[in-house]
Parts: C-alpha cells; sequence; structure tokens
C-alpha cells in the first residue's frame, strides 16, 4: 500500500510498444539537468534539487532485480522507508532471467540438508578461486552474512530454497571445494501470490515447456530423457508437479521467476513500492554526500530524495555497445549476451560521476554461447555431453570443452589474437543428434531452418563438406576428429583434460563408458554450431568495501552510495566458485548494505 511519502502513480505500469514523443522530450530533458547535478559543485546539485520531487525516503534502491529487492526488503525490516526504482516496465531484471541458482557456502539450507560445509571450508575454496583480486575483507564478508540472509529472506518473503545436489563447485578439487556442491535453488512458488503483479514479472530467458514444472537441477537429466532411466523419470515428475499445480489452480514459478516474485512478494507485504518505467539518470550530490536520485518517471524529470543513502543495483553494462568497446576485449557486442535489455550501465556511469572507482571492467559471467536468431542461447549441457567437441578457425581444438563456462570463454579471448577462436564450432554428429536434447529440440527431430539461414549451423554428409561450409581446413578438421575419437575410446584426454574434474561430469551421460565426458564422433550427418563469446552479464562496475559502500580511487568512501550486484565489482573476481556466484553475492551484498545504512552491522 503506498505511503503518504508516494508520488501520485501506479506499480502497474503498461507495456509501452515504444516510447511516446512526451516520453522522449522528457528524457532529453531529464538528461540535461541529471548530467548538471553530476557535475562538481554547488550549481549543478542546485539545478537537480530544482527538479520535481517525488518524495523522500530513508533508503532509496535502483533495479529491482536480485540485488536491489533484496536490499529493500532487509531495509523496511530494519525500519526504514523505502523506495524501489526500477528502468524496466517489468520487475525482476536478469534475475528473473535466469537459472536462479545461488551460491553461498554454509546457508541453512545446506546445512538442513546434511552438506558438509564449514567456514575454514568456505574460506579457503573462496580464497582459492579469486586469488588477490578481492580483498580478503569483502570475502570475508560475503561469507559471514551470506547464510544470515538466506535466513531472512525466508523469514520475510514466501521464498524456499532447494540444495542442487550433484551440481559440483566449479573447481571441486581446490582446497575446500565440495564435489557434491554449494549451490540451492528457489523451490516451487505459486504465482497467484502476486495477484496482478505478476503479470509485471519480467519473463523467463527460456519458456518451460506448458505443463511442467522444472527445477535448474532438473535440466541435466531433461536432456538425457531419451537415453535415460532416470532422465524419463525426471521428465514424468515435472510433468507430475504442473498436473498437480494445475488441480490446485496455482500458477507454479520455479527458477528466476521463483525468486523474483517472492521477493516482489515480500516488498508487497511490507508496503514498499516499487516505480516501473523509472530510470536513473544521476545521482544527486550534496557537500559531497550522495542524498538522492534523479530519475525519468515514465519520462517525466523527477527527484527522490534520500535520508540515508543510495542502493545501486541497476545491473551491469552488457547491452550499452559503447562501453563494452571501451572496455573489453574484441570482438564484442550487445547481441551475445542474455542479461536484461535495459542493464546499460546507468547506475555504473552515475557512481562513476559521483566519484566511484571502476573495477573489472574488462570481465563479464562468460559462457559459450550460439547466435541464434532472436537471442543467443548459452550453452551449458551442449557443450560437455559426450560425442562433441569444440575447434577452433584451424580446425584444431584448443580447450577443455567440459570446463567452466567462463573458462571457456577466457581462453578463447586468451588466444583469439594469435590462434583465432572467435567463432568457435561445437563438432558433433548424428549419433549426438539422435540422443539428447539441443536446447528445446528433442532428439531425433530436425534443427529449425532459421538456424541454418542465420549460419548459427552448417550441417553435411562428411567432415571435409562440414569443414568447407565453416570455413576451416579439412585435412586439420578430419584430424582433430580422428585424434579426439580415439582419446574417446580410451577414456582419458590426454591434450586437455576432459573428464578429469568432477565438475566436467555434471551435464554428461552417465550410460556413455568409459568416461561419460567422452564419446566418438561415428554417425553421418555432422553438425557445426558457431559458437561466439556469450556472457549473463557483465561483472564490473563500482568498487565497494565490506559494507557494500561505494569506494573512491584513493579508497575513501562514496558519503551514502551503496552498490550490489553486477552493478558493483564483483567479489568473486575473475573467477566463478560455483553455480548462484552471480545472485548469491548480489543479495548478500544487497543485504549489507541495508544493515549498514540502518546502523545494524
Amino acid at each position: 500500500m503506498p505511503t503518504s511519502a508516494d508520488p501520485p502513480r501506479s506499480t502497474a505500469s503498461p507495456v509501452a510498444d515504444g516510447p511516446s514523443r512526451r516520453q522522449l522530450l522528457g528524457t532529453a530533458a531529464v538528461t540535461g539537468l541529471a548530467l548538471a547535478a553530476g557535475l562538481p559543485g554547488a550549481a549543478g546539485a542546485a539545478r537537480a534539487a530544482d527538479l520535481p520531487s517525488l518524495g523522500t525516503y530513508d533508503v532509496v534502491v535502483v533495479g529491482s532485480g536480485a540485488a536491489g529487492m533484496t536490499a529493500a526488503l532487509t531495509a523496511v525490516h530494519q525500519g526504514l522507508s523505502c523506495v524501489v526504482v526500477e528502468k524496466a516496465a517489468t520487475f525482476g531484471g536478469s534475475a528473473a532471467r535466469s537459472g536462479a541458482g545461488v551460491w553461498i557456502p554454509n546457508n541453512p539450507v545446506l546445512l538442513a540438508a546434511g552438506v558438509p560445509d564449514t567456514p575454514a571450508k568456505a574460506a579457503a575454496y573462496l580464497a582459492a578461486v579469486v586469488g588477490p583480486d578481492v580483498p580478503v575483507e569483502r570475502q570475508r564478508a560475503f561469507l559471514a552474512h551470506g547464510p544470515a540472509m538466506i535466513s531472512f529472506v525466508m523469514a520475510h518473503s514466501p521464498l524456499r530454497f532447494r540444495w542442487m545436489e550433484g551440481y559440483s563447485d566449479y573447481y571441486p578439487e581446490l582446497p575446500g571445494g565440495l564435489p557434491n556442491g554449494r549451490s540451492i535453488e528457489p523451490d516451487q512458488l505459486d504465482g497467484n501470490v502476486l495477484g496482478a503483479e505478476l503479470a509485471r514479472l519480467n519473463p523467463p530467458y527460456m519458456a518451460i515447456p506448458p505443463g511442467m514444472v522444472v527445477f535448474s537441477a532438473d535440466y541435466k537429466w531433461l536432456t538425457l530423457a531419451a537415453v535415460s532411466v532416470k532422465g524419463a523419470a525426471v521428465a514424468a515428475e515435472c510433468l507430475a508437479r504442473g498436473a498437480a499445480a494445475a488441480l490446485l489452480g496455482q500458477k507454479p514459478l520455479t527458477m528466476g521467476q521463483s525468486l523474483a516474485a517472492g521477493l516482489r512478494a515480500g516488498l508487497l507485504a511490507a508496503d514498499v513500492p516499487l516505480w516501473l518505467n523509472t530510470p536513473l539518470t544521476d545521482l544527486l550530490v550534496e557537500d559531497g554526500t550522495v542524498t538522492g536520485a534523479v530519475v525519468a518517471q515514465d519520462g517525466t524529470p523527477g527527484l527522490v530524495r534520500a535520508r540515508r543513502g543510495v542502493v545501486v543495483g541497476s545491473g551491469g553494462f552488457e547491452h550499452n555497445a559503447a562501453m563494452r568497446a571501451q572496455y573489453q576485449r574484441g570482438p564484442i557486442g550487445t547481441d551475445w549476451t542474455v542479461g536484461a535489455r535495459e542493464n546499460t550501465g546507468d547506475g555504473i556511469r552515475a557512481g562513476e560521476r559521483a566519484g566511484a572507482a571502476l573495477d573489472l571492467m574488462d570481465d563479464a559471467w562468460w559462457g559459450p554461447a550460439i547466435p541464434l536468431p532472436g537471442d543467443p542461447y548459452f550453452c551449458l549441457a551442449e557443450r560437455t555431453l559426450p560425442g562433441g567437441l569444440l575447434v577452433n578457425a584451424a580446425g584444431a581444438r584448443f580447450v577443455n570443452e567440459a570446463a567452466p563456462y567462463s573458462d571457456v570463454v577466457h581462453t578463447m579471448y586468451d588466444r583469439n589474437p594469435t590462434d583465432p577462436d572467435i567463432p568457435a564450432w561445437l563438432i558433433v554428429d548424428q549419433n549426438y543428434r539422435n540422443r539428447y536434447l539441443f536446447r528445446d529440440v528433442a532428439p531425433l527431430l530436425p534443427l529449425p531452418g532459421a538456424w541454418y539461414d542465420a549460419g548459427a549451423v552448417h550441417r553435411a554428409w562428411t567432415l571435409d563438406a562440414l569443414a568447407g561450409q565453416i570455413g576451416v581446413p579439412g585435412a586439420a578438421l578430419r584430424s582433430t576428429v580422428n585424434r579426439f575419437n580415439s582419446l574417446a575410446r580410451s577414456g582419458r584426454d590426454t591434450d586437455f583434460h576432459r573428464g578429469d574434474s568432477v565438475y566436467d561430469h555434471y551435464y554428461t551421460d552417465p550410460a556413455v563408458l568409459p568416461d561419460s565426458c567422452l564419446a566418438p564422433l561415428w554417425l553421418p550427418p555432422y553438425y557445426a554450431f558457431r559458437i561466439v563469446p556469450g556472457d549473463l552479464g557483465t561483472k564490473g562496475g563500482m568498487r565497494t568495501d565490506a559494507r557494500a559502500r561505494v569506494l573512491r580511487a584513493d579508497g575513501s568512501v562514496v558519503p551514502g552510495l551503496y552498490a550490489a550486484g553486477n552493478a558493483s565489482a564483483a567479489v568473486m573476481g575473475h573467477s566463478y566458485a560455483g553455480a548462484g556466484s552471480t545472485i548469491g553475492p548480489a543479495m548478500t551484498f544487497g543485504y549489507v548494505a541495508a544493515l549498514d545504512l540502518a546502523g545494524a552491522l
């Protein structure tokens, strides 16, 4: 329910087909005023302060993803008044689109499931993964506050979580790594809890088939449903869940849809306003302190003041071509990412104008992607399943295909200047296609013609012909496949060590022996899928401390400014500890920011 400080508007903002003339003019006007707010001196602040007032709150949160909504939920339950401003016409951001794995060691869900985690193991593992890129104090803060954050969210929202048993940490052989994993995911949630607000939930990256209720942990088995008894059983269980929900009149949500809906339900219950169609254009800085946010509400300029501070959780800059070109290695673009399309670095740039130092801007939450028409497809199981291999422009293997997805893309970029690996090609045969789901195409079914038309996939009856289609040397491709086949038959990849790590076996076929990661290619026709450096979002942003406060280049704090999620430089540094290393820290530092604002740390 709106408070007396709310401006006269509704969160039920319709999704417009495009900006109106009024919105364009309003946005142009607010941009000029907002830029003035970012200028040094009193004049810029005075101009921003002259904007129409949209109210005053203790805390202003920018962004309604996992970081922002967790921060807002925490703030209100610490007795602070709070508002969330959201650029999009929907809430949930990239989190709503995601599989919503949450990586937080020693959390209560894991411990209740009997996972043998300890603070010492977690600290050793995170330190080994992250290395010197991230201050130890930030690592400790994440590990210390993450479990309490999970308990808090479950106490103040309908969200519940389940352990993703068997989804290994990404480097389980490192000190403190857990082969059975630390990742959790949201449990099933009835979307009816949101009422009409459900219509404003950002849609998922990939829709779940009608009539099914699918968890992230089910995906690996659904891929194998045609060749695995357990896979078939899991598919049947997903259908049974869907049938049960239908009988009860529920609107079942899982993965990112459940996470975003559950957090939003918590905000609704606590009467926290969330303003859609309200992008941040700048921060109000007065006497060196951030005291509010300049926004464009439905295209109209306005200022919302913050008595205690602003928490920026507005996501990364994956859809900002200029920023990607400025900070990241080429080839790079905005059409290979699966992050929310509104993520254009607005919060990062506003923070920079307020004095924030930036870190990790060269990096992202990378993963091999196939540039399908419409949206890229982020490959998880497909590059790991037995019977496939990655080759570069020379027709040679260059990486362990089953390695953590961020590592594969780091290798692509590192090698590309001297040994071109962008694009790479995933080579499979008809035996592979007969056995495994590929994206949402069932085994034996033909791949969509649009994929071929877009150049995302090629098909030929011989390796030489396939090589000709993708522009690699035919003799080299034949030699590479022959070498790979001999390694697969032996069950040991001595070239790139595919299968040596427990993690390598998560998305594989247990029926394939002697190594579930490896199978020869032998049955024509052969297929080549174009592989580019995709991502789940960028991971560079404002430098923050252990309390989520934004820092200047000299290490001093920007008073009143906090950041969490992909608007801040990731606590994972250049690495990736396990499934949910994006969302887990995002929620944790949103929680930490609100506690600090409330004086509760």
